[in-house]
């Protein structure tokens, strides 16, 4: 005897919603996403409120808020910045370098500076601050 089979249609699963399901949702991050690009950073450099005073380094490089440089009292643009301190480095190497960077120089100026004064080999780097006085200290 024969009986009759029902003919089922192969079972498969329908990945049609599930794409809609996942596009909604990066559509809706997407949107809701802020990016936010900064250039620069504005920030107010900290000041020492306890410190001790360092003894008087014969190397010293100043870095002004225009990025200018100087080396002992000789003023110099970043390009003369490295054949001046290579000239300085045996005795920076000796007794340290003494950076002097004002509050609103740019970060690029010191790092480039501090950098240079590695590729030298001049290991002993003090940056300078000023002594805040309890007054100054004491504000948020």
């Amino acid at each position: 005897m024969r009986f009759h089979r029902a003919r089922r249609d192969p079972v498969e699963v329908n990945l049609t919603p599930l794409i809609d399901v996942v596009f909604l949702l990066l559509i809706f991050f997407m949107v809701s996403t802020t990016f936010e690009t900064r250039q620069a950073l504005e920030l107010e450099l900290p000041e020492s409120v306890s410190g001790v005073a360092a003894e008087v380094s014969p190397v010293t490089l100043v870095i002004t808020e225009a990025g200018a440089y100087r080396l002992n009292d000789r003023e110099l643009t970043s390009a003369q910045l490295g054949e001046a301190l290579a000239q300085e480095a045996e005795q920076a190497r000796d007794q340290g370098l003494v950076v002097e960077a004002d509050a609103r120089a740019r970060h690029a100026a010191v790092v480039r500076a501090l950098n240079l004064a590695g590729t030298l080999g001049i290991r002993q780097v003090r940056l300078a601050t000023t002594k805040v006085s309890s007054t100054q200290a004491e504000r948020p």
